[in-house]
């Protein structure tokens, strides 16, 4: 199942920063190309049951593939475009398949990226062919492991991508760290119960391993590390990461509440819909007087979110200034992160190339 990236690639080119967009919209184009063949190599549907080799090569032909565009960056931090850099990049997509297969199984979601969810398209094709056993249960059971595939496959197609041993070496330490730090993450925000509030920091500790770690940093520092960056440019990395994966988990969190479907690709609100103790909340939590609080508690502890309690809930948060607290949080760490790149000796395109990245993760689109 080893891929083949297509002859003309941005691994051809380097980044012209004045026409970046197009560089970041092909390298998506190339990373979800060698994703797809990857995955349609695997014949799924000879695990048992026709279509589910489909719905997942559809599944994993979308994205915005910030994880990849970030790892193949920290690459070119240290090292010339390379068709095998790119390669490894793209098998970033394939975790991230395996992490959205099984948050949406657990936070039992009816849709992702605009479509159903996996879980509840292998529960229509369970029925359609009038399999034995509960459809909803058998949808779940499938979802998760596919998503254990996709685990697997992501190792695997890192290892495949032509890179040499040696650049392969110097990525696992973080390789791990990042999968372990993933998991408990998720773990952490599946224990987290909205009756209990959590504080601020330790929402914030829950972001940094669920999403901004394994978003920004980790495939940075990954990316950088192939390529045998200095132990200083790794750590300068790693600061820049940090501050824009957790600027990006701040304006995700925002998105969850007043975002529209068109640009999350869920549910008007689907964390209120979740009850989920994000950033935006616990803020809200803090900053409301006594009976706004109680209000919103009472709203969110209710059985069920009709969407004229939705509107309630939102102009409650509003009401409160949690949301501008939030939004001057994002722009504090773009300084940090900016801060970060300033004195970094990397070549000009590539640093300003990470400028534009981060304003792309936090941008306000609603």
């Amino acid at each position: 199942m080893s891929v083949v990236p297509a002859p003309s690639s941005p691994a051809d080119w380097r980044i012209d920063i004045d026409q970046f967009d197009a560089w970041r919209s092909e390298v998506r184009r190339t990373v979800l190309s060698n994703v797809r063949g990857f995955v349609a190599g695997a014949e799924l549907d000879r695990a048992g049951l026709d279509g589910a080799g489909d719905v997942l090569v559809e599944f994993v032909s979308g994205g915005k593939c910030l994880r990849s565009t970030f790892m193949y960056l920290g690459w070119l931090c240290g090292a010339e475009p390379s068709d095998a850099a790119l390669c490894a990049a793209a098998s970033l997509e394939l975790l991230h398949a395996f992490a959205l297969l099984q948050d949406d199984v657990m936070d039992d979601s009816d849709s992702r990226r605009g479509r159903p969810a996996v879980h509840i398209q292998l529960a229509r094709l369970h029925r359609e062919r009038r399999l034995s056993g509960s459809s909803r249960r058998f949808g779940e059971s499938a979802a998760v492991l596919i998503g254990d595939l996709c685990l697997i496959w992501a190792e695997q197609m890192l290892r495949e991508s032509g890179l040499k041993p040696r650049h392969l070496q110097q990525a696992w330490p973080r390789y791990d760290a990042m999968r372990v730090e993933l998991a408990l993450g998720q773990f952490a925000d599946l224990a987290a119960d909205i009756r209990d509030l959590p504080t601020l920091e330790a929402v914030l500790e829950v972001a940094r391993r669920k999403s901004g770690n394994y978003t920004v940093r980790r495939p940075l520092e990954i990316g950088a590390a192939m390529a045998g960056c200095s132990d200083r440019t790794l750590s300068q990395l790693g600061r820049y990461g940090a501050a824009v994966g957790e600027a990006f988990q701040l304006r995700d969190d925002i998105l969850g509440i007043f975002g529209a479907p068109a640009v999350t690709g869920k549910p008007s609100g689907a964390d209120l819909l979740e009850c989920k103790a994000t950033s935006v909340i616990v803020t809200a939590h803090q900053m409301a007087d006594s009976p706004t609080r109680r209000e919103l508690q009472d709203l969110m502890n209710g059985d069920d979110l009709d969407d004229a309690a939705l509107d309630r809930c939102r102009a409650l948060i509003a009401a409160t200034g949690a949301v501008q607290r939030i939004e001057d949080m994002i722009g504090e760490r773009l300084v940090l992160a900016r801060n970060a790149l300033a004195d970094m000796a990397i070549d000009e395109s590539v640093s300003a190339a990470l400028v534009k990245m981060a304003d792309y993760c936090t941008q306000r689109a609603q």
